[in-house]
């Protein structure tokens, strides 16, 4: 669906189900160079199974309208519009990598929104690699290809796509490319610049909301080591890690990602 979302038209996935304000509701928020559409299988779930189901096209991303944001901290804000646009009052956020950072940016700033937290390949801070800076600012095909290698696992390199005949590594770099032009370098800039990161997790901390924490055994771009410090910054969250799996868990281990969420969400 379309909405008008801080005088911007954004697209607005709602998992195959009209959007039903009164359900308890759920955000899905995609990572940097990403859209809607790596979230599937879990709004899909989430849609059929009793909420409201949000998984937006960040401004500039997918079928949205606008420039992309330039900051994690205008994302969160954006969050908080997009629930307004909604007439949603609160909502669970799930946020992948730089809509992690979102996402714990927005429950900081807007706690009164955020029921719940999961945060999925999150990193505080996120520091982007100058070599990929320097790609995504002067080749965009090359910074895309880093991070389609970067992004997966041993195992998801050689192909195991849980989807017999799919090619994961293919159908990313696909959604990488259908993109505009200079989405990936604002993004990275944005995740590479964010500070806020450890007063955000210290405001969500005293404020007690409910968080989850889900990370990748195998993951290069956000790896145990951050996520150990980030549940330190979070001591009263759960930690779910998934044995084996990159930074895309949503593409390599898309069902024990989704029970790690209807766990927390749904329950």
């Amino acid at each position: 669906m379309q909405a008008s979302i801080s005088g911007c038209q954004g697209f607005v996935y709602s998992g195959g189900k009209p959007l039903d304000p009164a359900l308890p509701a759920v955000v899905f928020i995609h990572g940097a160079q990403q859209d809607h559409s790596c979230w599937t299988l879990q709004s899909r779930w989430f849609a059929h199974h009793g909420h409201a189901t949000l998984v937006p096209d960040l401004p500039g991303h997918g079928r949205s309208a606008g420039a992309p944001l330039s900051s994690v901290e205008a994302i969160a804000d954006w969050i908080a519009a997009l629930l307004d646009s909604a007439a949603i009052e609160r909502a669970a956020l799930v946020g992948h990598s730089m809509g992690a950072l979102a996402a714990l940016e927005a429950a900081s700033r807007h706690g009164e929104r955020v029921s719940k937290l999961v945060l999925i390949g999150a990193s505080v801070p996120m520091p982007v690699s100058e070599a990929l800076l320097g790609a995504a600012a002067g080749d965009e095909a090359k910074a895309m290809a880093m991070i389609n290698g970067w992004s997966h696992s041993p195992r998801g390199l050689m192909g195991g796509n849980t989807i017999p005949g799919m090619w994961m590594l293919g159908a990313n770099q696909r959604l990488m490319e259908r993109q505009h032009q200079g989405v990936i370098g604002s993004d990275l800039r944005a995740c590479h610049a964010y500070a806020n990161g450890p007063a955000a997790a210290g405001a969500v901390a005293a404020s007690g909301c409910p968080t989850l924490i889900v990370a990748g055994t195998r993951d290069l771009m956000t790896p145990m080591r951050n996520t150990r410090l980030l549940s330190e910054m979070l001591p009263h969250a759960k930690v779910v890690t998934l044995p084996g799996a990159g930074h895309a868990m949503m593409a390599e281990q898309p069902d024990a990602l989704l029970d790690a969420l209807i766990g927390f969400v749904h329950d």
